[in-house]
């Protein structure tokens, strides 16, 4: 019997666009009076220290990538690099923030369509969202890649329509009164550690660049991999850049706002009036959507690979189903954890988020040093130094100073979290007496193609 595999149905812009749905580019305007009020007011700084980050990490992962290109991310790279009982805390970590993606942007969801509709009970939101989610994922990969690729070139025209609107009234002085001004970078009240805080909360919206890898088997043309990760990095942090200058240019301070915690409706409000408010909010919905179609693919393609590996159970994570050629499973499980959005806060399940995917940051770059240079020696000449030492070290550094600031609620959600997966794996190998990849079939745990 042929074995069913997943189906290679995409092209380099297509796996761009769920990246870049991943990352949800109007999330600038959501957290815009968070980061403002973290930062003292210089919130394209925390994106940029964000942004330098994130690109040693995505360097990293275009490096990975090529030398195992299956789904897996920071699983399969620290599995099969340092050690697989490694590899599986990572794999699990990693899930902490795959996992509660999907419900966060089922929550923000939610809130837009409370806010427009108060009296309709919250679960109508929520339940209708995730179905048509699931139903998506588990139809077709390249039916979920049209649809979010229509929901993020939407959301992109609305924040092009917002640039001219800001350039129109710092014309007109709003704000700094100017189009050019150094205030949003520096000012006497400028502190780097209000800088790398505000950078550990905006490290949330790259979250998205390392999903792509998860489509390794999915991809036409696995060696445009390592180029969409960087365009979706380059693409993504030039976004929220150019998007939180203009916008800390128009509110120097947050003195206007009367809800500083989602600021993104006032924003519209106040640089376009009602009917652009209106436009905005709808934006901000279609990158939501964008962002829960991708990053409900990428949970189950991360779960279906530790199935066949056979570190979760192989009949039901490591299922494909035959005619859709998608893990069917996989999706509907992650259709039922993002019910639970029905509930709780944002804020604290952001935080969480940011934990699983700094964790499975640092464990990438460590990888590219695993492989290149303890495995292949690749550490003789000045080049190999610069690329395989030098630059995953950064990475890795950098990392970890953003991790280091997180929330205590994270840090200690987190290693709750890491704990549970290290308790099941005590008990999977019998006190580690047999190995993790004894529990692969020989042929399960080959990267197979189409």
């Amino acid at each position: 019997m042929e074995k069913v595999t997943l189906k290679r149905s995409l092209g380099l812009w297509a796996i761009v666009g769920l990246g870049l749905g991943y990352m949800t580019p109007t999330v600038v305007f959501d957290t815009f009076g968070i980061v403002s009020e973290e930062t003292n007011g210089v919130v394209p700084m925390a994106y940029l220290a964000a942004l330098i980050v994130m690109l040693f990490t995505a360097i990293s992962y275009g490096k990975m990538v090529q030398v195992y290109p299956s789904a897996g991310s920071a699983y399969t790279y620290t599995r099969e690099t340092m050690n697989p009982y490694l590899g599986f805390l990572v794999g699990w970590t990693a899930l902490l923030d795959y996992l509660l993606l999907p419900m966060v942007n089922a929550l923000i969801i939610r809130l837009y369509m409370e806010s427009f509709f108060p009296n309709v009970p919250p679960w109508i939101w929520v339940v209708t969202y995730v179905a048509v989610v699931t139903l998506f994922n588990v139809w077709s990969m390249g039916k979920t890649s049209s649809a979010n690729a229509v929901l993020v070139v939407f959301s992109l025209f609305l924040i092009v329509a917002f640039l001219v609107l800001a350039f129109m009234k710092l014309s007109q002085g709003m704000g700094q009164g100017t189009l050019f001004t150094s205030e949003p970078f520096f000012h006497s009240n400028v502190h780097l550690s209000a800088i790398l805080a505000g950078a550990t909360v905006v490290c949330f919206s790259f979250i998205g660049f390392d999903a792509i890898t998860m489509y390794a088997e999915e991809a036409v043309n696995q060696k445009t991999l390592p180029r969409a990760i960087i365009l979706t990095v380059f693409i993504g942090g030039a976004i929220f850049f150019v998007a939180s200058y203009f916008a800390q240019a128009l509110f120097p301070d947050l003195s206007n706002f009367k809800v500083t915690d989602n600021t993104l409706p006032e924003i519209g409000l106040y640089v376009g009036g009602t009917l652009f408010k209106v436009f905005l909010v709808a934006g901000g919905f279609a990158a939501t959507a964008a962002s829960g179609l991708a990053s409900h693919a990428s949970v189950t393609r991360l779960l279906y690979v530790m199935g066949r590996n056979g570190v979760l159970p192989r009949k039901v994570f490591g299922y494909v189903h035959p005619k859709f050629r998608t893990p069917t499973f996989n999706a509907i499980l992650v259709g039922l954890v993002s019910l639970l959005a029905i509930t709780p806060s944002l804020e604290l399940i952001a935080s969480f988020i940011n934990f699983g995917a700094l964790i499975a940051f640092t464990f990438v770059n460590l990888s590219v040093l695993a492989h290149f240079v303890f495995r292949q020696k690749q550490y003789k000449t000045g080049k190999q130094l610069f690329s395989y030492v030098f630059m995953p070290l950064l990475g890795a550094g950098s990392t970890g100073i953003l991790w280091v600031n997180l929330s205590s609620d994270a840090l200690i959600g987190g290693l709750v979290w890491t704990a549970i997966g290290l308790i099941y794996m005590v008990f999977q190998t019998k006190f580690f007496k047999i190995s993790i990849k004894d529990f692969n079939l020989e042929e399960a745990d080959q990267s197979t193609s189409i």
